[in-house]
C-alpha cells in the first residue's frame, strides 16, 4: 500500500514524536526508581549516581557526531539506527541482573538516545518545508516531549506499583519496535552533499573531558581528593579540555565554532542552558529520594508530587514565547533562571517547617517549575535565531552539547553536595569514636535513603539514634544545603546572563567594524 505524501508526513510526525516520548521518559522516569534499584541490585549511592549519569554523559558523546553521520549517511538511516540501538539497550536495561550491568547498558542507551535526539529535529526539518505545515509539526513534537519529562514521574511510579522496575526499561523495546513501524512507512530519507567530516579529535577530547570532571567529583572522596590517583584524574581532563580548545581553533570545520561566543544573545541564552540544567534537571534526579524516604511517601505519592515539579514545564512555554517577543529574551530568560532559584530557596524552607510535607515543599516546586517553563522555549529559540541559518544546526548543537555537559557534572556535585552535609551533621551529633570511613559509609546510606539497611549494617544506631531523629535530620540538612547550592549558583548565572544580554551602546559609526559584536535590539548587529 502506497502512502501520499500528506499521509507520509503526517506517519514520519507519529514516528518522530514518539521517538521524542521516549527520550523523555527515560531522562524524567528512572530517577523515581533509584531508592527501588538500590535495594533490589545491592548498590550504593555512587552506583545510583552513575546510572543516572552514564546516561547522560553518553549522549553528549554522539551528540555532535550524530549530525555529522547523519547529514554524511543519511538522517533516516541514522534515525533507524538510533531507535533500533535504543530498543535493544532498554531490554539490556530491564535484564540487568547487577548496578555495574545497569550502568554500562544505560550508557549504551544513552547513545541510542543521543542519536534519536538528533536526528528528530533534521527528519522533521526535512520533512516539513513549509511554513504552517511546518510550525504545527515542531509544536506536536514539542508538547510530546514534554508530556515524556512532565509526566515521567507518576509513569515510574505506577510500574513500580503495579508491576517490577524492569519494565521502566522494558516498556522502550516495544514502543521502539512500533516507532521503527512508523520511521520505515513515513520518514523519507535525506543527505547533505555537503557534509563536513567528523570531528574526531573533539568529540573525544571532550567527552574524556566531562568524564573525568563527573569521575573526580563523584570517586573523589574515596580516592582521597589529595591522592595521586585524584589529582592525575583532574589534571588529564584539564588537559583534555585543553586539547579539545586546540584541536577546534586548528580545525577548520570545528564542532564548535567559538566565534559564536561573541555574540551577546547566544551566549546570553547559553548560560540560559546550562543555568535549567545547573539546578533543575540535577535536582530531579535527588527530589524522589527526598520526597521517599525524608517525608515517607511511596513510589507513586513521590511520583504525583513530583507532577508539581514538572508539570509547569509543559504549561508555561506559551506564556513565556508571548512574554519573550514583548520583553525581548535578555529579559525572560534571566527572569525564568532568576524564577528557579527563588523555587529552589522556598523548597529549602519548606524542608525545614517542622512538619514537612509535599504541601510544604509545594510552593518551591511550582515556583521552579514555573522558572523552567519560562526559561526553555526562550534558551532554544534564541540560540538558533541569533545566528545565521546556516550555522543554526551548530548553534543547536552547542545549545544541546551545554545541557547535558552542565546536567552530567552537576549529577555529580549535587550528589557530593548531599552526602557531604549528611555526614558533617553526623560527624557534629554523633559520637566521636566512630571510624571515620564508617561514618562516611552511613552517609552514602542515609543520603541514597535507604533505611532499612541501617539497623543492619550500622547496630550502634540502636544505642546512639533509637528513634532514627538524628538520621532523617541528617538527611533534611543534606538536602537542605543542596537547595541552597542550586538556588544561589542559578542566580548567579542569572545575572550574568542578564549583562551579557544588555545590549552595547556604542556610536553608530562602530557598528560597521567586523571585530566589535553588538546588539541591536533583539538581534546582534552582524552579517
Amino acid at each position: 500500500m502506497t502512502l501520499s505524501p500528506a499521509r507520509k508526513n503526517t506517519v514520519a510526525l507519529a514516528a518522530v514524536c514518539l521517538a521524542s516520548l521516549m527520550f523523555g521518559l527515560e531522562i524524567s522516569s528512572v530517577p523515581v526508581i533509584l531508592p527501588t534499584l538500590e535495594t533490589v541490585l545491592h548498590s550504593d549511592f555512587k552506583g545510583m549516581q552513575w546510572i543516572m549519569n552514564a546516561y547522560t554523559i553518553a549522549c553528549t558523546t554522539v551528540l555532535m557526531a550524530t549530525g555529522t553521520l547523519a547529514d554524511r549517511f543519511g538522517r533516516r538511516r541514522i534515525f533507524i539506527i538510533g531507535i533500533a540501538a535504543f530498543g535493544i539497550t532498554s531490554l539490556l536495561c530491564g535484564l540487568a541482573q547487577s548496578a555495574s550491568m545497569l550502568i554500562m547498558s544505560r550508557f549504551l542507551q544513552g547513545m541510542g538516545g543521543g542519536t534519536m535526539l538528533i536526528c528528530q529535529v533534521a527528519v522533521l526539518s526535512h520533512q516539513f518545508q513549509e511554513g504552517k505545515e511546518r510550525v504545527k509539526a515542531f509544536g506536536a513534537w514539542g508538547i510530546i516531549f514534554g508530556i515524556g519529562l512532565g509526566f515521567g514521574p507518576i509513569i515510574g511510579g505506577m510500574i513500580i506499583a503495579v508491576s517490577n522496575w524492569q519494565w521502566v526499561f522494558l516498556v522502550h523495546v516495544v514502543l521502539s519496535a512500533i516507532t521503527l513501524i512508523l520511521v520505515f512507512s513515513g520518514v523519507q530519507e535525506s543527505r547533505d552533499p555537503h557534509a563536513e567530516k567528523l570531528d574526531t579529535a573533539g568529540i573525544v577530547t571532550l567527552s574524556l573531558a566531562v568524564f573525568g570532571l563527573a569521575y573526580f567529583i563523584t570517586q573523589g572522596p574515596d580516592l582521597g581528593f589529595n591522592s595521586p590517583a585524584a589529582i592525575g584524574i583532574i589534571v588529564a581532563s584539564a588537559v583534555s579540555f585543553l586539547v579539545f580548545l586546540f584541536v577546534e581553533k586548528r580545525n577548520p570545520h570545528p564542532m564548535f565554532d567559538f566565534s559564536v561566543f561573541r555574540i551577546r544573545n547566544f551566549s546570553g541564552a547559553l548560560l540560559g542552558s546550562m543555568g535549567m540544567n545547573f539546578s533543575f534537571w540535577p535536582f530531579m534526579i535527588y527530589l524522589p529520594i527526598f520526597f521517599q524516604s525524608a517525608l515517607g511517601y511511596g513510589s507513586v505519592a513521590a511520583g504525583l508530587s513530583l507532577l508539581a515539579y514538572t508539570l509547569p514545564t509543559l504549561i508555561v512555554p506559551p506564556v513565556a514565547e508571548r512574554l519573550a517577543h514583548k520583553y525581548r529574551p535578555g529579559v525572560v530568560i534571566p527572569a525564568g533562571m532568576f524564577t528557579i532559584g527563588l523555587g529552589f530557596i522556598l523548597m529549602k524552607f519548606g524542608s525545614n517547617l517542622p512538619h514537612p510535607s509535599r504541601l510544604t515543599m509545594l510552593p518551591g516546586c511550582l515556583l521552579a517549575g514555573i522558572g523552567l517553563g519560562m526559561t526553555n522555549t526562550p534558551v532554544t529559540n534564541t540560540t538558533t535565531g541569533s545566528v545565521p541559518s546556516t550555522r543554526a544546526g551548530m548553534a543547536s548543537g552547542i545549545d544541546m552539547s551545554a545541557r547535558l555537559i552542565t546536567l552530567a557534572i552537576n549529577i555529580a556535585l549535587m550528589g557530593f553536595i548531599l552526602v557531604e552535609g549528611v555526614l558533617s551533621y553526623l560527624k557534629s551529633t554523633l559520637p566521636q569514636s566512630l571510624d571515620s570511613s564508617r561514618l562516611r559509609s552511613l552517609a552514602e546510606k542515609i543520603a541514597a535513603g535507604n533505611f532499612a539497611s541501617l539497623k543492619q549494617g550500622f547496630p550502634e544506631l540502636s544505642s546512639f539514634d533509637p528513634s532514627g531523629s538524628i538520621v532523617h535530620t541528617a538527611l533534611v540538612h543534606g538536602f537542605g544545603l543542596v537547595m541552597l547550592y542550586g538556588g544561589i549558583g542559578v542566580w548567579i548565572l542569572a545575572a550574568a546572563s542578564f549583562v551579557i544580554f544588555a545590549p552595547l551602546k556604542v556610536n553608530q559609526n562602530l557598528t560597521s567594524n567586523p571585530l566589535l559584536e553588538v546588539t541591536c535590539g533583539d538581534r546582534p548587529c552582524e552579517d
